[in-house]
C-alpha cells in the first residue's frame, strides 16, 4: 500500500504548508487556498467493460473468456449540473454520523460512498481520488472543534483518509477519539474545508 500526502515536502515530512497556521472559523477564514483545482467537479465511477489488446491475448493464452475477467473502474469528472450550496456558517456539517463501536475501537470513522463522493471527492483532484479508491492512504489534517478551549489540530500518521470495506471509506481519527473521549452513539459532524484544505470535525451530541 502506497502512502500519499496532500501537500508539498516540508523538512522531512510531507504536509500541507498551512498546517501551522492559526485556525479561522468558516465565516471568517482568511487562509490562502491550497493547490486544489480551482473548479469544483463532481466525481463518479466509470466502468470499463472492454479489454485491451494485451489483456485479450493474455486471456486467450489462459483459455478464459472476457466474461470471467474483472471489470475495471476509475473515478472520472463530470459536469456538475447541481453544484453544492454555500456552507452555512452556523451549521457547516455536510456529513453527520452517530458513531458505533467499530468507529471508536478501531480509530477509523467509516463513511458512506455517497457522502464521500458528494462532500469530499467533489473538492479533491482526480488523481488523489483515484489513489484512494485504488487502496492507497492519503494523509490529511483534521481540525477538532470540540474542545472548549479552542480548536485542536491533528496531523500525524494516524490521521489519514483511505478505502474501507466494500463501498465505504475511512477517516483515521484515533487521536480525536482518545482526546475527546468519544463513545458509541455520540454524533459527529464533519466537512472538508476547501479554503484550508483540511477536515473540520466536531462532536455535535453526546450519547445519553
Amino acid at each position: 500500500m502506497k502512502k500519499y500526502f496532500l501537500g508539498k515536502k516540508s523538512h522531512n515530512y510531507q504536509i500541507w504548508p498551512l498546517f501551522n497556521y492559526k485556525y479561522h472559523p468558516p465565516e471568517c477564514n482568511s487562509l490562502t487556498p491550497l493547490p486544489f483545482p480551482s473548479g469544483v467537479m463532481k466525481k463518479t465511477f466509470f466502468y470499463n467493460f472492454f479489454l485491451t489488446k494485451a489483456e485479450e491475448e493474455e486471456a486467450a493464452k489462459a483459455g478464459s473468456s472476457s466474461a470471467n475477467l474483472p471489470v475495471r473502474r476509475e473515478v472520472i469528472e463530470i459536469r456538475d449540473f447541481y453544484p453544492p450550496s454555500e456552507p452555512d456558517p452556523a451549521n457547516p456539517w455536510r456529513i453527520k454520523k452517530v458513531v458505533n463501536n467499530t468507529d471508536v475501537l478501531t480509530g477509523k470513522l467509516v463513511l458512506m460512498h455517497n457522502d464521500v463522493f458528494e462532500h469530499i471527492f467533489r473538492f479533491w483532484s482526480l488523481e488523489i481520488c483515484n489513489q484512494v479508491v485504488n487502496g492507497n492512504k492519503v494523509y490529511v489534517a483534521v481540525w477538532d472543534l470540540t474542545p472548549e478551549g479552542g480548536p485542536v489540530q491533528y496531523q500525524n500518521e494516524s490521521i489519514y483518509f483511505g478505502k474501507g470495506p466494500r463501498e465505504t471509506y475511512i477517516l483515521g481519527w484515533l487521536d480525536v477519539v482518545r482526546n475527546d473521549r468519544v463513545r458509541p452513539r455520540d454524533e459527529v459532524g464533519l466537512y472538508w474545508d476547501q479554503k484550508s484544505g483540511t477536515f473540520h470535525m466536531k462532536i455535535l451530541r453526546r450519547a445519553v
